[in-house]
């Protein structure tokens, strides 16, 4: 008899779990990244490690290259329901809230992807980015940051006297504001429009991209200066759902999902901090010259990137939360005064 109660139980046990399973579910998002793209190829790892733990219950259908609605508009088309997540970065969406800046691009912050992702997971970073994303209706999940950007140049960028005059391509918003006040000209163009501007001279060198990233563009076999690491922009990538759709999850749907974009995200920043370090040595071994920033002169940004953080802290509350959040954690690194 107790072994017959014993199999009860457990069957009753078996019973209750099995409706306790979530039905399948299929996430539709969408990424700006191309299939043939390094990062569009770990997307496809991490659907797969989604797809493989949680048995099939999750399906994720991505839509790469902006393929159902431009970059930009991505977020919206979470929040509306046309996709369920956004793959893209936060950093398109501070015409929603300047805020956005701070968990997209902060400009002359971390030295590192690690320091950066240790704000999101042991600073206070989560639960104060997250309160910007569900004002939205969202959720964020986590980042990935591929590392310091560095620029293409046709003249010397030794350090910040070099910038005095310095003409070159800069996407739109605080960077433009922080190298103006270095005495830079940054010009506000297209991605597709750098090539002929450095040939033709109209630019004397461009923000594009990390150094490995500008090899495969071609930069240098154009213009033959670099700084390398860079220390200027690190971008970082989300994963953002609409929180409706991420709150309709299982916990141990949710659970997955956010353990596979953890390991996506640590592997994106290994295998450009890889790629970085080959295309370095390559370039010089080719004649490029690369520029590495004194202590000093890294500094001299990170002051000038501060002036900027502090008026963007302004434009609104959350901006305002989020810029004292970096900054106090970046004091806690030593990073600034």
């Amino acid at each position: 008899m107790k072994y017959m109660s014993t199999l009860m139980a457990a069957g009753a046990a078996a019973l209750m779990a099995t409706s306790a399973l979530a039905d399948p579910v299929t996430l539709r998002i969408q990424t700006h990244y191309a299939t043939e793209h390094p990062t569009g190829k770990m997307l496809a790892t991490w659907i797969d490690d989604v797809q493989t733990m949680s048995g099939g219950d999750i399906t994720i259908e991505m839509f790469y290259s902006s393929s159902v609605v431009a970059t930009t508009e991505t977020f919206d088309a979470a929040i509306n329901g046309i996709v369920d997540c956004d793959a893209t970065g936060g950093a398109y969406q501070t015409g929603k809230n300047p805020a956005f800046q701070f968990v997209g691009d902060i400009m002359g912050g971390y030295d590192t992807p690690w320091q950066q992702y240790s704000w999101l997971y042991y600073g206070d970073g989560y639960e104060a980015a997250q309160e910007l994303y569900n004002a939205q209706g969202m959720q964020l999940i986590g980042w990935a940051i591929y590392g310091q950007e560095s620029f293409a140049s046709s003249k010397p960028i030794a350090g910040p006297e070099d910038l005095v005059g310095w003409k070159f391509r800069s996407p739109p918003g605080m960077e433009t504001e922080i190298f103006e006040k270095l005495g830079a000209s940054p010009i506000v163009m297209d991605f597709t429009e750098i090539f002929t501007a450095l040939e033709t001279g109209i630019i004397d060198g461009a923000d594009a991209s990390g150094l490995a990233n500008n090899v495969g563009l071609g930069l240098y076999d154009i213009v033959k200066h670099a700084n390398y690491p860079g220390f200027h922009s690190m971008p970082s990538d989300h994963l953002a759902c609409n929180k409706d759709v991420w709150d309709g999850l299982t916990d141990q749907q949710r659970r997955i999902i956010d353990t596979a974009w953890q390991k996506l995200s640590f592997q994106i920043a290994m295998a450009n901090e890889k790629a970085n370090t080959e295309a370095a040595a390559e370039l010089q071994a080719k004649g490029v010259t690369l520029y590495a920033w004194s202590d000093e002169d890294r500094a001299a940004f990170r002051k000038a990137a501060q002036a900027a953080w502090d008026d963007w802290a302004t434009r609104s509350p959350e901006a305002g939360a989020l810029v004292e959040s970096h900054k106090t954690y970046l004091r806690q690194l030593g990073l600034i005064d």
